[in-house]
């Protein structure tokens, strides 16, 4: 593998493929300093006219697309799959290592909600050692949710929107077989789905990242000493690379609520979505509608935070499971 060449993979079902769209433009702009890039997309049946758009988007840069089709995933589960009111789309990322070409052995998972802001060639080579992935902590995480999977205090909570993967050795470990395990002795239900299949299976085997290579949009608002007290384990970045991440992100990730495709949203780096947005064949896309009042109400808990940290964590304490059943209304 060329050391200059970029193997990255998304996955999505249809409903996503614009947001998929806004990534992978953002993704081609920004490293065109890259040798070589070949993308990777695990589709759950990707419309033909969506993907023949995300197929002349990279023509346009002149990148190799590769089309994986996964159908029947539940089938793959031998007991019932609770996703929390996402589509199960979203455990697609659980067979990376089946999916792909078996001779790759090295690859960068992005969800379809980020956008990059520079380029990725650091982020590339680093060196993972035994580690089977890199990722971004997620200090925010409720310890409930750190406790049902076996993480203690000092254990780091990683948010899966963004991994360096070690396939080879996923492979050599047999790493899908323990996480679908994993995910059967949980009873096939976890407050954030294979994400926590990923950190309860990979404890103390995945590597920390700078948060500046998956930059959560509403950790703008977050005060660095805030994020120590709730999770000691967030010693593991410093407050200067924490900074610079919010200044200087290589990656962004709109989690939360507040995303940019929502009418009347206020995220504070809306406006990077919106110029990829504009450079494909979804740029007359209307924003989602009809949640207005809910976007000045969540951008208000922005700053919230800013001002009593504590009570910010609470109401997401207390909203947390609220916000799950939510999701069961609005599936993507």
């Amino acid at each position: 593998m060329k050391q200059n060449a970029l193997e990255v993979v998304y996955a999505s079902n249809d409903g996503y493929a614009r947001h998929l769209g806004v990534s992978l433009c953002s993704l081609l702009d920004r490293n065109q300093d890259m040798e070589e890039i070949r993308v990777h997309i695990l589709s759950m049946g990707i419309s033909r006219e969506n993907q023949a758009r995300l197929q002349r988007l990279a023509d346009r840069y002149e990148r190799k697309l590769i089309f994986v089709e996964i159908e029947a995933l539940e089938g793959r589960f031998d007991h019932p799959v609770d996703t929390g009111g996402y589509d199960i789309s979203i455990m697609l990322r659980l067979f990376m290592a089946e999916a792909l070409p078996k001779d790759l052995d090295r690859v960068l998972y992005l969800d379809c909600d980020t956008v990059v802001a520079q380029s990725l060639k650091h982020l590339w080579n680093v060196r993972l050692g035994d580690r089977i992935a890199g990722a971004v902590m997620e200090p925010t995480i409720y310890k409930e949710v750190k406790e049902s999977i076996g993480l203690g205090p000092e254990d780091g909570y990683f948010n899966s929107g963004v991994l360096l993967v070690n396939l080879k050795k996923w492979r050599e470990e047999n790493i899908q077989e323990k996480l679908l395990e994993f995910w059967k002795e949980k009873g096939g239900k976890l407050f954030a789905s294979d994400q926590d299949v990923i950190n309860g299976t990979l404890k103390g085997r995945i590597l920390p990242l700078p948060p500046r290579y998956n930059f959560f949009t509403n950790y703008r608002y977050f005060f660095y000493r805030s994020l120590l007290r709730v999770s000691p384990s967030y010693r593991a970045v410093t407050g200067a690379e924490f900074r610079e991440a919010k200044h200087h992100p290589f990656i962004i990730h709109y989690m939360g609520d507040e995303r940019p495709w929502i009418a009347g949203n206020l995220n504070h780096y809306r406006k990077a979505y919106e110029r990829y947005l504009a450079q494909t064949e979804w740029a007359k896309t209307p924003k989602e509608k009809g949640k207005r009042l809910y976007m000045l109400a969540y951008h208000g808990l922005d700053y919230l935070t800013v001002l009593c940290p504590s009570a910010r964590f609470a109401i997401s304490q207390s909203m947390g499971m609220r916000f799950v059943e939510n999701r069961k209304k609005d599936r993507k």
